[in-house]
């Protein structure tokens, strides 16, 4: 009897071809999100499980899917995935951690550049009919001799500065763990703290996972260090920022644009997430550029974490310890 494999999302054709081939495959075909009970009216009987960025998998998920042996995450981070309680019931719980740095570095980009020259508004106006060649509007803000600051220096930070050389920009960090002295030369990096980045950065990227320390770190207090007129951009997890405070910023002057590809109703596991995005927020076109959580979203990369996933999946269901392991369980999935 071939293990049953469940995709909790829409997967590419070759990764449900490639677990077709060891297993019975349930994909989703539809590019909606599952509801939790639907997810587990199919996964109850489950060997495998492919998850995606909407899902949480908690010890009551667990439960309810006896014969899971995999939680196959086909993304970076899982913190709305409870790995005690994976590795207490034997489960593995695996993800794709290297992926999705690129993509996300280059969006980053994309959302400063676009935010700063005003291109949202550029296109709405030539749409609009009424352009019939150059005036002086729309007037942005370049980065060539602007301070930009990136809080938190991972593998993503590190390939935003890669990517943002060249730009003339002065790039600023903060980070608890200070980066080798040889790749700060490299990336034309300085290190200074969190107070200071704000206080002299044009444009502040925070880029550092969710975790309690860091919900809301950028918050009114923050905002309120930083300089008049310093643009936003969050492409790393929706909560780092305070979306109301960057409302108030922003109706008051103090913000001069704020981008996103993230946002606090994303984070699943999140008892008191918001339900909806700041009307406020949406309703300001002028000073806001905002993209549906995209930041890994090439179809080359998309299908890549997939195939990294399936081979984690895979390993698994062959009794070998998966590559991409993010826990050690302790009983029935062991390797």
């Amino acid at each position: 009897m071939k293990p049953k494999i469940v995709l909790t999302s829409w997967a590419h054709p070759e990764t449900i071809t490639r677990l077709a081939e060891h297993g019975d495959v349930v994909p989703n075909t539809t590019r909606e999100r599952l509801s939790r009970e639907e997810i587990l009216r199919r996964a109850k009987d489950a060997d495998a499980i492919m998850t995606f960025m909407t899902d949480s998998v908690d010890d009551e998920f667990l439960a309810a899917c006896p014969r899971l042996r995999v939680v196959g995450c086909a993304l970076k981070g899982y913190d709305n995935y409870d790995v005690a309680a994976c590795t207490r019931r034997g489960i593995w719980i695996t993800n794709v951690p290297d992926l999705l740095t690129i993509p996300t570095a280059e969006l980053t980009i994309g959302l400063l550049i676009g935010l700063t020259r005003k291109m949202l508004e550029g296109d709405r106006l030539v749409r609009g009919g009424s352009f019939d060649g150059w005036r002086p509007v729309l007037y942005g803000a370049g980065l060539t001799g602007k301070t930009l600051g990136i809080i938190g220096m991972g593998a993503v930070g590190q390939a935003i500065a890669a990517r943002l050389q060249g730009y003339e920009l002065k790039l600023l960090y903060a980070d608890p763990r200070p980066l080798p002295a040889d790749i700060e030369a490299r990336l034309g990096l300085r290190r200074v703290t969190v107070e200071q980045l704000l206080a002299d950065s044009d444009y502040v990227v925070p880029m550092v996972p969710y975790r309690d320390d860091t919900l809301h770190l950028i918050n009114a207090n923050a905002i309120a260090a930083m300089k008049h007129g310093a643009f936003l951009v969050n492409a790393c997890r929706g909560s780092v920022v305070d979306e109301e405070a960057v409302a108030d910023a922003l109706a008051a002057g103090k913000l001069a644009g704020y981008a996103a590809d993230v946002f606090e109703l994303e984070e699943w596991a999140r008892p008191d997430r918001p339900t909806q995005i700041s009307p406020r927020l949406l309703a300001d076109k002028e000073r806001t550029l905002f993209t549906p959580h995209i930041g890994s979203a090439v179809a080359s990369v998309r299908l890549a974490i997939e195939m990294e996933a399936a081979t984690n999946i895979l390993q698994v269901l062959a009794d070998q310890e998966p590559q991409g392991a993010v826990n050690r369980p302790l009983t029935k999935a062991a390797a």
